[in-house]
């Protein structure tokens, strides 16, 4: 090898040496590069997914437990609570893990399918959800369930804290208070007319914890709402009674359902409201739909006889008639127009007094047709039978009231005696709640509360006084309502039997009532009782009504402390003097 090859050797050996460590200079430059421009990237442009992703792995959220509010009677007395309870869970991506072996148990699934009743191969099927991780297996089961499932200690299926309704007096406040479902939301009654009110929400913190799960800071604070209570006006002594009393009537006279209402004719507050046939709201199952709805003011009916004070006070208001006005009512029966308005017998010539207590259709005829349609139909109007009563309770119905241009006599006939226009058990007494109050006329109410109502004259003092005493002859001897008399007490009412409407015509089937007030010297509470369709010989409501009636106003007085009639009293010492 010559100089010149060697020399030339030496200067290529650099040049090589040279490209390569540029190249991997390079490299290491675009490697740097790449990463700091996805480092960029990451934390400059687009830094939420990883942000999101530890935030997943370090931040939580703590809720505090929160209950209902409390629902209670006018005394205090719970009606309504919320107390805690557990629901079962499971977590599919543990059920799953062949290393948890947990769906290899078999026995354990068993014994948890067994306790809550359910199959248990559609309870591993729910639990090991191949698209969830988080799955109910059941809800709000007691201490001692919860309690056995913990035994089980099932990889995968968890309890969790949340709170459950009870209803302490059960079905003797069902339908005046309703219940809520499994997500302590109201569905029926007062839970579901003021839930909102009744709800409350969490208070709640974000933390963020380390890997140890330890909590290293608090990044937010935010203050829930409190859950409200309610207090109604109802008080539980007096629904419990009206509630036993009716339910006892119900099932003695065979009927279909039945229904009653106490109400503090001075203030309009509803005392009991019930209803039977009743439902446990604190185990529905298997409760039929037609057990939940509140009769007392989703229910309608024609009143009957129990209206036809309104036709003596339409014509005492008029001026027609007067407390010695006689009305002939022979031979017992009247034509108007093609149609034939009959009494049970022939009553002769009755006074005012005498056509309340012989509940003569002739008599409250006469007296309707003695003044212009549109001042009696007002009168039912005043008297609260065409519109709601003020309660704003879920499903009240407003009645039924065919409003035409023309009508015959015989249709204002038989409106007098109760017949052509349809209330509810609430809207009775309502009317009758007027009367005791003098006339004035003010709405109803459910919720405790010291708003001061506004109040109509509907009808003068005068005239609401001299009904109430012809209306106390209705339980005297002579009167359709005997059985309705209170001991001690001076009693105002009127019985009503109507016949139910069926297609083409009425049918066999009867609706008994007995509406009155007490005591007549001060009235204090009116009390309407309705006996849907009984059965057997007794289909008369003073027969059927009327005891229920005395019952629930006996006891209902005691309990409020109302002072005995003195005309009563008076009457009993001498009675009982040796």
């Amino acid at each position: 090898m010559n100089a010149k090859t060697k020399q030339a050797k030496k200067n290529i050996a650099p040049s090589l040496m040279q490209w390569r460590f540029m190249v991997v200079v390079g490299v290491i430059f675009l490697v740097f590069a790449v990463l700091t421009a996805r480092a960029a990237y990451i934390q400059v442009i687009n830094p939420d997914i990883l942000i999101e992703r530890g935030d997943n792995r370090t931040l939580r959220v703590r809720n505090t437990a929160v209950y209902r509010g409390l629902v209670t009677d006018r005394h205090g007395e719970q009606l309504a609570v919320s107390v805690p309870a557990k629901a079962v869970w499971a977590h599919p991506p543990t059920v799953n893990d062949p290393a948890k072996a947990a769906l290899q148990d078999t026995r354990r699934w068993e014994a948890l399918a067994q306790v809550l009743g359910q199959n248990v191969d559609e309870l591993i099927k729910k639990a090991s959800s191949q698209d969830k991780k988080f799955v109910y297996l059941q809800r709000q089961v007691s201490p001692a369930m919860a309690t056995f499932v913990e035994n089980l200690d099932i990889p995968g299926v968890h309890l969790v804290d949340e709170s459950r309704r009870f209803y302490p007096a059960g079905e003797v406040t069902a339908h005046v208070i309703g219940f809520t479902d499994v997500d302590d939301k109201g569905i029926e009654g007062i839970e579901k007319l003021y839930d909102e009110w009744l709800s409350g929400t969490p208070d709640s913190r974000t933390i963020r914890r380390d890997g140890k799960g330890r909590q290293v800071e608090v990044l937010l604070e935010k203050k829930g709402k409190t859950a409200q209570d309610i207090q109604l006006t109802i008080d539980q002594r007096i629904q419990s009674i009206a509630y036993r009393e009716l339910k006892s009537a119900v099932h003695y006279y065979r009927a279909t359902s039945g229904s009653a209402v106490v109400v503090d004719v001075n203030t309009g507050e509803v005392l009991a409201m019930v209803n039977s046939p009743s439902y446990n709201p604190n185990n529905r199952q298997g409760v039929s739909e037609h057990r939940i709805r509140n009769r007392a003011i989703t229910d309608t009916f024609e009143p009957g006889s129990s209206v036809k004070p309104l036709a003596v006070i339409s014509a005492l208001e008029f001026g027609s008639a007067n407390m010695d006005t006689v009305i002939d009512t022979s031979p017992g029966w009247k034509r108007l127009g093609g149609s034939i308005v009959r009494d049970s017998r022939n009553y002769g010539k009755l006074d005012l007094n005498g056509i309340i207590q012989k509940s003569s259709n002739i008599g409250t005829s006469k007296l309707a047709l003695s003044v212009p349609k549109e001042f009696l139909l007002d009168t039912y109007y005043n008297m609260g039978l065409m519109s709601d009563t003020g309660t704003n309770l879920i499903g009240e119905r407003e009645g039924l009231f065919n409003e035409q241009r023309r009508w015959s006599d015989f249709e204002l006939s038989t409106l007098s005696f109760g017949y052509g226009l349809t209330v509810t058990t609430m809207q009775l007494a309502r009317m009758y709640a007027i009367l005791g109050n003098g006339g004035l006329k003010q709405p109803f109410s459910i919720i405790k509360s010291d708003e001061q109502k506004i109040t109509e004259r509907v009808i003068s003092q005068g005239n609401a006084d001299k009904l109430l005493s012809m209306m106390e002859s209705v339980v005297e001897e002579g009167g359709s309502g005997r059985k309705a008399r209170v001991p001690g007490y001076r009693v105002a009412g009127k019985t009503g039997t109507s016949r139910k409407a069926v297609k083409g015509g009425y049918g066999e089937q009867y609706v008994n009532i007995f509406a009155g007030v007490a005591p007549v010297s001060d009235p204090q509470i009116a009390v309407v009782v309705l006996i849907n369709e009984p059965k057997g010989d007794l289909y008369y409501g003073g027969d059927t009504a009327a005891p229920v009636f005395s019952s629930i106003m006996s006891s209902s007085l005691q309990l409020l402390n109302v002072t005995p009639d003195a005309k009563d009293v008076s009457s009993i010492a001498k009675r009982e003097a040796p």
